[in-house]
């Protein structure tokens, strides 16, 4: 089983939803199943198909947050003074003449570029990690390749 990196907090976010799903949701996809089935025809009837959707939808996330949270490797505390990228770490990188942006280092678990959280498994996640300050790194993306200087590691 591949190892999944969360940090502390994204570990506790998943494990509240986990819980979230097998006691709250559970019972309210039930009880809509079997309000569902009461209301006639069950081969025509959109609202049963409907929960039974939802159901497999549920147990999917649980199946899928059991595995993730059985894998987990808990990110430590980033060093005060990193020399090299690690998960875990923030990053501020520049490409060519464009403003620095920022990205935290996390597992693909907790990944949301649009907070600046990248994973480890992305092309830019890949590329910087084990890099220093100052090293000009190339990333391959699906749109291309392009390169990035890290300014600075948090």
């Amino acid at each position: 089983m591949a190892k999944t990196f969360l940090t502390k907090e994204g570990y506790q976010t998943l494990a509240d939803e986990l819980e979230h799903l097998r006691t709250t949701k559970r019972k309210e996809v039930a009880e809509r199943l079997h309000e569902a089935m009461e209301g006639g025809e069950l081969i025509e009837n959109a609202e049963y198909e409907d929960a039974k959707n939802e159901q497999a939808f549920v147990e999917g996330r649980i199946q899928e947050l059991e595995i993730i949270l059985a894998s987990a490797h808990i990110i430590e505390e980033a060093d005060k003074n990193p020399t090299t990228v690690e998960v875990g770490d923030t990053v501020v990188v520049k490409e060519g003449d464009n403003n620095p942006e920022e990205y935290t280092i996390v597992g693909a678990a907790e990944a949301n570029p649009r907070k600046g959280r990248i994973s480890n498994e992305s092309p830019l996640g890949r590329a910087l990690l084990n890099r220093g300050i100052d090293d000009e790194v190339t990333v391959e993306a699906p749109g291309g390749m392009f390169k990035v200087r890290i300014v600075k590691i948090k």
